[in-house]
């Protein structure tokens, strides 16, 4: 999109105030999430992916596809990656900002902090504090994360940290902790933290389930389970909450149009293969890195990462006894060094991310369009606040603390084993 008064308009109106206060003079367009999800929705059968920008190429590179695909977008990290990434809740945005200006990306992005997580009321405290502090750096889009406690604690942990969220922000919040095949969510799981919500005056913009898939290297193929979601979306649907799909690394291409097609999800978390692409490993259409019978990554000569940067990495990820999975622990260690390496050889990392997500977004995402849709929405609101989706449909009264703990004992099903489950 070129330089337009429309567009200008767009900018003046459309950047919450904590992006205007942050960026006084930038030209990138960072939104609500409110704004992603809502494009999406008026498109019809469409999500967009959730870039988790586990590095400075992974950023870059989605952008690029973003662009090239007319497509709005979110750029996110997980707060379990900000241990092991150089990408974190206080220098994301500033990234993003950066790489829209350089490049002149025009899309919409929203600046999405994933997996909050809460895992026990210990954790308020700190959130209190720090939920504001994120804000401050250029965060948009949050998601409360306590599907590690028990439904009631859940809710509450929600309700409580609502009023330290800005109002016009993007919402998440989560059912049931992302574990595969095991502990899958339930109607009435989410029917009770999404009622409850409603009954305080949240209207979250998407819930998260466990509906089959799993983060990080998808070992069992089991995958998202699209009935479950449906059904699960189907009765949420006077509430007006939009699906969040986590653990999309590790399903093919037709189960994920199934669930951009199916469902009423609308934001589609891709993590590890993105990391992965950016490197030069070979992935599957799963987004899966094939490895060799000694379990050894596959690197592709002549992308990515020089091979001799690769060799570096192997040795060093050996050297701590990492393999598999935790090779994401190789993000922060290595960041400069990827940084450092010459222009052709950083620009080949953020192209091959540009060249996996961009036939994501067009031709399984339907994501393409959105971004024009998005500045439409923006403009006829008038405001950076598209308010909330739902009006309060359920009484306050019927869910106050007390209620709330007396209605989660009547909630039955498996939640799976008990463990770590973060990213």
């Amino acid at each position: 999109m070129s330089e337009t008064n429309e567009y200008g308009r767009v900018l003046q109106v459309g950047r919450p105030p904590n992006v205007s206060r942050l960026f006084p003079h930038s030209r990138a367009l960072l939104v609500s999430g409110k704004v992603i999800d809502r494009a999406l929705q008026a498109k019809g059968q469409a999500m967009t992916m959730a870039a988790n920008g586990r590095n400075f190429f992974v950023i870059r590179g989605a952008l690029m596809a973003a662009q090239r695909a007319d497509a709005a977008i979110i750029i996110e990290i997980a707060r379990s990656e900000c241990n092991y990434c150089p990408v974190n809740f206080y220098n994301i945005a500033r990234q993003v900002d950066a790489v829209c200006n350089e490049l002149g990306i025009t899309v919409p992005v929203a600046i999405h902090a994933d997996h909050y997580g809460i895992k026990s009321e210990a954790d308020l405290p700190f959130a209190k504090m720090e939920i504001p502090s994120m804000f401050d750096a250029g965060i948009t889009s949050i998601a409360i994360d306590a599907s590690h406690m028990p439904d009631d604690q859940n809710l509450l942990a929600n309700i409580e940290l609502n009023s330290y969220i800005p109002s016009w922000a993007g919402l998440e919040t989560e059912v049931g902790e992302i574990k595969g095949e095991e502990g899958l969510s339930s109607v009435e799981d989410a029917s009770f933290l999404i009622r409850g919500l409603n009954a305080h005056g949240i209207s979250a913009d998407w819930i998260a389930l466990n509906n089959g898939t799993t983060h990080g290297l998808e070992a069992s193929g089991q995958g998202i389970q699209v009935e479950l979601t449906a059904e699960i979306h189907r009765h949420l649907e006077p509430y007006k909450v939009s699906g969040a799909q986590h653990g999309t690394s590790g399903n093919n291409s037709d189960k994920l149009r199934a669930i951009a097609s199916m469902t009423r999800t609308t934001k589609a978390n891709v993590a590890t293969a993105l990391q992965m692409v950016s490197w030069g490993l070979e992935v599957n259409d799963y987004g899966n890195a094939l490895r060799d019978d000694d379990g050894s990554f596959r690197k592709v000569v002549g992308e990515g990462m020089s091979e001799e940067m690769w060799a570096k990495m192997v040795a060093y990820a050996a050297e701590k006894g990492w393999k598999g999975g935790n090779y994401k622990n190789l993000n922060l260690p290595f960041e400069r060094l990827l940084l450092a390496q010459e222009r052709e050889i950083r620009e080949r990392m953020c192209k091959r991310v540009e060249d996996f997500v961009y036939p994501m977004l067009v031709n399984v995402f339907n994501a393409q369009g959105t971004a024009t849709i998005a500045r439409e929405i923006i403009l006829e609101a008038g405001s950076y606040d598209l308010g909330p989706k739902a009006e309060r449909i359920e009484s306050a009264a019927e869910w106050t603390r007390e209620k709330i703990i007396e209605k989660a004992k009547g909630l039955a099903g498996d939640k799976g084993p008990a463990g770590n489950f973060d990213d």
